[in-house]
């Protein structure tokens, strides 16, 4: 009788992430529920808030667990962006149906027609910048695509007085010159700015999604999205895609600055409202202590791969990449930076490494060809880098 006493003692008292804490005297150890993997995601990839490196994040989870992923049909390379989003812009709907895991590629958000594509109980997430950098990063990138950048000298220039340049009549190219993420979200980005209005979109938008995570601190967001979606840490590993050089970068004046809060104020309270919904979330599930602990675990990780992945322990100038398999597309007067992997990698590093710092488009294409081995393939205009792996 003894000996169980103390056998039961000791049971009771042991340790186990599978058991929660005592209560009181009388209660129990009760065990808690394992942490699954979430598989069934629809990430909204909005514009210029480092979202192609959540992209790249959400592929590699996808080849990981062997996932169907809703890709752009026929020769597209976005989901019917901008147009807002219909269901049969994605590859095989009618045959697939809502039997896809994942969709991350750029869209119009239209949840009516996203739900018709992803499973009931799909995690839907998005993520937000501080719209001060974020328009100067669309100015440079959109610079000879967008009619209200083109004619403008800089981008200081342009915010002096932004309706000398902008017209609402070039609403399919101008959207990327004001409230940008307002409009990604489905909305009208020059929807007059109402207080009524306003608080009706940002509550639509809470009930829509899960988690929005915020670029500009985007190492907690990595932390947060691993736990809301009981990933591994290895799961949002990554390496920062489709950066630009800096010398691209064009210095905001102080006047700019503010003119931008008044020119985007759609944005502007959207970011402010969801940076306290991020923070909040943080603080009721993981706590600030915690989550330095496990950011500081993430940049380690992040560096043992870059030491083992890349030649130059950096990203570098497109001129200066060597395999054009791995060059990023170029728009406007950005230079986007790429990888150069090192040469004496093994088979499996290798494969690891290349996912790692594979560009979009090449990305979006391969998984593409092997979903869909029938179809004619993504005319992307690089050498596809897969090939030789899917033959």
């Amino acid at each position: 009788l003894c000996l169980g006493l103390i056998f039961l003692s000791g049971f009771f008292h042991m340790k186990n992430k599978n058991y929660v804490t005592w209560k009181s005297n009388e209660e129990l150890l009760i065990p808690s529920m394992p942490c699954r993997a979430k598989t069934n995601v629809m990430f909204l990839k909005t514009h210029k808030t480092a979202s192609s490196t959540v992209l790249n994040i959400m592929f590699r989870f996808v080849e990981r667990y062997n996932l169907t992923v809703a890709l752009p049909a026929d020769q597209q390379f976005h989901l019917g962006y901008p147009k807002t989003f219909l269901a049969s812009f994605v590859e095989e709907f009618q045959a697939i149906g809502q039997h896809y895991n994942v969709m991350c590629n750029h869209l119009r958000f239209n949840p009516s027609e996203v739900k018709k594509v992803m499973a009931a109980n799909t995690f839907y997430f998005s993520i937000l910048r501080n719209p001060i950098p974020l328009l100067e990063s669309s100015y440079t990138y959109y610079k000879n695509y967008v009619p209200a950048f083109r004619i403008s000298k800089d981008v200081n220039e342009y915010l002096a007085s932004p309706m000398k340049y902008y017209h609402r009549a070039d609403y399919g190219e101008n959207m990327y010159a004001r409230n940008l993420m307002w409009f990604d979200f489905g909305y009208d980005n020059n929807a007059e700015d109402n207080k009524k209005y306003i608080q009706g979109v940002l509550m639509e938008i809470e009930q829509n999604f899960h988690l929005i995570l915020i670029a500009d601190y985007f190492d907690e967001s990595m932390i947060l999205l691993k736990h809301a979606l009981c990933w591994d840490l290895d799961d949002v590993i990554y390496f920062k895609l489709n950066s630009r050089s800096q010398d691209t970068v064009q210095t905001l004046t102080p006047e700019s600055e503010e003119r931008i809060k008044e020119w985007c104020s759609l944005d502007w309270k959207l970011y402010l409202h969801f940076n306290q919904t991020f923070w909040r979330r943080i603080e009721e599930t993981i706590g600030l202590e915690e989550l330095e602990k496990e950011v500081n675990h993430l940049r380690t990780r992040q560096k043992e791969l870059m030491e083992t992945c890349l030649l130059d322990q950096e990203a570098v100038v497109k001129e200066h990449i060597k395999d054009k398999a791995l060059l990023p597309f170029q728009s406007g007067d950005a230079n986007i930076l790429g990888y150069n992997l090192k040469q004496d990698l093994d088979n499996k590093t290798l494969r690891t490494c290349q996912k790692m710092v594979m560009p979009e488009l090449q990305y979006m294409s391969y998984l593409y060809t092997v979903q869909h081995p029938h179809k004619k393939r993504k005319p992307i205009g690089f050498p596809l880098l897969w090939t030789s792996f899917q033959e």
